[in-house]
């Protein structure tokens, strides 16, 4: 234990010390390629734009010095020739910056889309290698927040922010550069403000990079809400708690919007600040540098240059704030994401493969002692054993820890001391995989997937044939209802298998076990929430499809499971009795006490 909290230490403080640029740039290191051509796309489509205030100063020249310009020293002394060649350089550059805007823009939302596109898939995959108290601490919908809103947010962010940024670059470096190359004696002037606005850009991004967190983190907990509400509608309706819901989710809602209004606050400052700086630099070139040109210092051409030359450098500069809350929104974003992506996987897939066709069913459990997180041990020193192709039963009240054996098994969590064997090999060096694919689960709380009555049947099995979907549900004896459905086996369930009843859905899920044939069946209460007639249907099904598989039955019935070879009872995670009904019967314990319950005898 020490060991994995001083580990989950580690990962956290490295979290915290990589900046998430540097964690994005990483995951990124497979675009390399894409991101320089964006890069130099995006470079040059600038340099191009940066041209045309160079040919107006050239142009001014022309008209002032004639037969004595820059181009006639060229040995093009026609006007009319130098003009010519004006336009012509014009029309090159204002064409080649039109291909590099499509180019950059291209290559930079396909890129946006490509990371948006695989992070998320490797998000979504990684979410499904975790273990079942990753999900039990988390909310579904802060969940949904990570794998849609801040991919998403990130994806904004490279479709149109790094862009941006790295035109400002360019922009600086190359005006910057002709500043104190056409007028070193008041290029300072016109710069001084950039080593404050930079400072102040700089200081903005660590003062919004928590507030953006805060953003992110109230968005997840509104998510969570939403997720929670739609899929407890049925709940609300019924307690008519709409009144109360509406309210708490304004509550969420209102400090989703407080958290941003503190983060607009702090950005919707930013423009109106570097706006006063960048004054500073216009001024001073307009004055200095036009008193220049007047004394001859400076030709008046120059003079036309730089004027354009600092409206192009500073004013963009303006949006910096758009850029740099595009930015910061995004780092919160990918800190998120970036930190789901390095949970560590608690559960190990395993290395012997388990080919089902060769697993026989023999199930032990082994001193087995287990307990959720925080909590006390529901499962204390167990030891069962059930042999290859028999049916045993586990009955016991509710919180005696039944579910959770059914749970170990299929490794959705992992045991502490004690082990799990199938087939005389630990459940633990078995891959996770093939244990999974020779296991058949139906439980209560059966789930369907907005689809089809036929792709439901065949989850799990996706190359069943159509002969093979009809013949398990005859076997599960749901074929006959399902005829009789608007379109047949191509009728959609709807979210949760909702327009089914509770008995259809379960005869479906027991059809889906059926076609997987697995050599263990586990029926987890899988008759609990169904009437008389329902469950006899199911009963019948059941005893068609135990007959030479080794099958578990956890129920509340004692009916249900009366044939089993062996039923065993359990009371505070531990096995108290064990026997067929007969002999549970006769011992007169907790079975018997049960039963005579169930069965209505004082």
């Amino acid at each position: 234990m020490a060991i994995a909290f001083n580990s989950r230490q580690i990962l956290k403080k490295r979290r915290h010390s990589v900046h998430p640029l540097h964690r994005l740039l990483d995951y990124g290191n497979q675009y390399r390629q894409q991101i320089w051509l964006a890069i130099g796309c995006s470079i040059l489509n600038k340099l191009f734009d940066l041209a045309p205030p160079g040919l107006i100063g050239v142009a001014v020249d022309v008209v002032v010095k004639q037969q004595d310009s820059i181009i006639a020293q060229l040995g093009v002394k026609d006007v009319f020739g130098q003009f010519l060649i004006l336009s012509l350089l014009t029309a090159i550059i204002w064409i080649l910056e039109s291909v590099f805007e499509y180019a950059y823009a291209k290559l930079w939302r396909n890129l946006a889309q490509n990371i948006q596109h695989n992070l998320r898939l490797d998000a979504y995959k990684h979410l499904q290698d975790l273990e079942l108290a990753y999900f039990e601490e988390r909310s579904t919908g802060g969940l949904m927040s990570i794998l849609s809103d801040d991919i998403n947010q990130l994806e904004r962010f490279l479709d149109v922010g790094a862009n941006d940024i790295i035109q400002v670059v360019t922009t600086v470096i190359i005006i910057g550069g002709a500043f104190f190359v056409l007028a070193p004696s008041v290029a300072w002037m016109a710069m001084s403000p950039m080593p404050f606005i930079l400072w102040g850009s700089f200081a903005f991004q660590r003062l919004l990079a928590p507030r953006y967190a805060d953003v992110r983190e109230k968005v997840g907990y509104l998510n969570g809400r939403l997720v929670n509400n739609l899929s407890g509608i049925t709940t609300i309706k019924s307690f008519t708690a709409e009144d109360y819901e509406s309210y708490r989710l304004a509550e969420d809602s209102d400090e989703y919007r407080k958290s941003n209004a503190k983060a607009i606050k702090l950005s919707a400052a930013f423009v109106p600040l570097i706006r006063m700086l960048i004054l500073v630099g216009f001024t001073a070139l307009l004055l200095y540098g036009g008193m220049a040109a007047v004394a001859g210092k400076m030709t008046v051409g120059t003079y036309s240059v730089l004027v354009f030359l600092i409206q192009r450098l500073l004013w963009p500069l303006t949006r910096l704030g758009d850029t740099f809350d595009q930015y910061q929104r995004a780092m919160a974003s990918t800190n998120r994401v970036m930190n789901l992506l390095d949970t560590p996987i608690a559960i190990h897939p395993g290395s012997i493969a388990l080919p089902v066709d060769k697993v026989l069913g023999a199930v032990e459990f082994k001193d087995v002692t287990f307990a959720y997180q925080d909590r006390f041990p529901v499962i204390t020193n167990l030891s069962l054993q059930i042999p290859a192709g028999k049916t045993i039963a586990i009955v016991g009240s509710t919180g005696s820890g039944k579910s959770t054996l059914v749970k170990l098994l299929l490794r959705f969590y992992e045991v502490e001391p004690g082990t799990i064997t199938v087939d005389g090999i630990d459940i633990q060096d078995l891959n996770l995989r093939d244990l999974r694919r020779c296991i058949g689960l139906v439980s209560q709380d059966v789930f369907l997937f907005h689809g089809t009555v036929a792709e439901n049947i065949a989850y799990g099995t996706f190359d069943a044939t159509d002969e093979e979907i009809i013949t398990a549900a005859k076997v599960a004896e749901a074929h006959e209802f399902i005829q009789n459905l608007p379109q047949g086996y191509e009728t959609i369930v709807g979210e949760r298998g909702q327009k089914l009843s509770g008995g259809q859905r379960q005869r479906i899920a027991i059809a889906r076990a059926v076609l997987k044939n697995p050599p263990i069946l586990i029926l987890d209460e899988a008759t609990s929430a169904v009437d008389n007639e329902t469950e006899a249907a199911i009963q019948r099904s059941l005893e068609k499809i135990t007959v030479n598989r080794t099958t578990i039955a956890i129920a509340h019935r004692l009916s249900t499971i009366r044939n089993a070879d062996c039923i065993y009872v359990m009371e505070y995670g531990q096995l108290t009795e064990s026997g067929t009904h007969e002999e549970l019967l006769d011992k007169n314990g907790v079975y018997a006490s049960l039963w005579r319950v169930q069965s209505g005898l004082r």
